[in-house]
């Protein structure tokens, strides 16, 4: 069904989200019944694995979808995601641009077949921060990187599923050198609705910020913060006042009927941008496709913190993952590469990403999740693999798509809360 057969249609929900159907033009948005009504249907009731469990689902509708746009959306917009199907608004826009390495390799990335078996670590290890140890020495080379594929960890420890490995290599990364021009394209600050949080398959606290000076060990995460390429919205409208659940919602956006859309942006929400502006600014965007999974990375800068013997930059990076074929696959390793602009290159393997090995099929396609690296270096690069197993026993490395990681200004200040109160939550992520 294209996109401008479903102008009109309802969008019907319940209490809880299943993702969209195949093909990511969903006229309706399926949530379960929270509370639903179960029955157990057998002719004998004991043991319990003769027992038939039956849910009932029951929709409420909460608008109509409306043509999309070819230029971009207003503040207040309400839409659907494409891929993770959940409700949202748009809060502001974004103008990024986007390196697709596939536009420049038509023919994509050939993968080999792996002919050795599956590692022989039978516990699937908690999942932890990339922890390189500090080069000793006082020389300006030395650097160390750090990164965490948990959720926002600060606390770096490493374990058996890791290995790491450090090179010097003066001044030149092994990134592939192959350039690749960037197109212009528009994405969007959005706040995400507070009843899908549960049900999507992406981190719906992946928006950090580095705590004040004094706590440089704390980071701090705005709840339902997201960032959507233009062609991942599905726009519709609403008849409510309040049609999103969001503690920002309300401080952020206000309700104007004869506005199109009817809510508009309050002096609070365009303080808070031009506050947190370069914490929350995207400006690149990298793709790369193998073996039909996509591989999208989004870096940010989030400050520098200093230490009695030196500097560490930080930044945040998103990646999805999203499988194009029709087979389902599953990640299994990660393998990055973090090169320094003081000449270090740290190798880093480890199972699984944020503690998982998440499942990449046809009918949930894609998976989402933040992380974070630092270097005793103002800049640098990083680059991997992730080995995937495919259904039928293939597996293959998808390339992860290098990208820069540059430093901004030291001036910047301070990223602050939404309002005084507690919206920024605490993060302690040791994982």
């Amino acid at each position: 069904m294209r996109r401008d057969e479903l102008v009109g249609a309802s969008v019907q929900v319940g209490p809880a989200m299943s993702h969209a159907p195949q093909g990511g033009h969903p006229a309706a948005a399926w949530r379960q019944e929270a509370g639903g009504v179960s029955d157990q249907v057998s002719g004998v009731l004991n043991p319990p694995e003769n027992c038939i469990t039956r849910h009932l689902y029951r929709l409420a509708e909460v608008g109509r979808l409306v043509d999309a746009r070819d230029d971009r959306y207003e503040t207040g917009q309400l839409f659907l995601h494409r891929i993770f199907g959940y409700r949202g608004v748009i809060l502001f826009p974004w103008t990024a641009r986007v390196y697709d390495r596939d536009l420049h390799n038509p023919g994509k990335i050939s993968a080999t077949t792996t002919t050795s078996a599956n590692p022989t670590q039978q516990n699937r290890t908690k999942e932890a921060s990339l922890r390189v140890k500090a080069n000793t020495s006082a020389s300006p080379t030395a650097a160390t990187a750090q990164s965490a594929d948990a959720p926002t960890s600060t606390a770096f420890e490493t374990n058996a599923a890791e290995s790491t490995g450090t090179t010097n290599l003066g001044t030149t990364s092994q990134v592939d050198p192959k350039e690749v021009k960037g197109k212009v394209q528009t994405f969007y600050q959005v706040l995400i609705d507070t009843r899908d949080c549960p049900y999507i398959r992406a981190q719906t606290e992946a928006v950090t910020f580095l705590g004040n000076q004094d706590s440089n060990r704390s980071l701090y995460a705005i709840p339902g913060l997201d960032y959507v390429a233009h062609e991942d919205i599905m726009p519709y409208s609403s008849s409510e006042k309040s049609p999103l659940q969001h503690e920002l919602f309300d401080k952020f956006l206000t309700h104007a009927p004869d506005a199109d859309p009817p809510f508009v942006g309050q002096d609070t929400l365009k303080a808070w941008q031009e506050k947190n502006h370069p914490w929350l600014d995207m400006s690149d965007v990298h793709k790369e496709t193998t073996e039909n999974v996509r591989i999208t990375v989004i870096p940010f800068y989030m400050g520098c913190r200093e230490t009695p013997a030196s500097s560490v930059y930080w930044w945040r990076y998103c990646i999805r993952l999203e499988n194009l074929g029709e087979l389902s696959v599953q990640l299994r390793e990660r393998h990055w590469r973090i090169f320094s602009l003081s000449g270090t290159l740290e190798t880093v393997r480890g199972r699984g990403v944020v503690g998982q090995e998440p499942i990449l099929s046809p009918r949930l396609p894609a998976f989402q999740y933040s992380s974070h690296v630092s270097l005793q270096a103002p800049s640098g690069h990083m680059w991997g693999t992730f080995r995937l197993e495919r259904e039928d026993g293939y597996s293959f490395d998808c390339k992860i798509p290098p990208f820069s990681l540059e430093s901004k200004p030291d001036d910047l200040g301070t990223p602050t809360p939404a309002t005084p109160s507690a919206h920024d939550k605490k993060r302690d992520d040791s994982d």
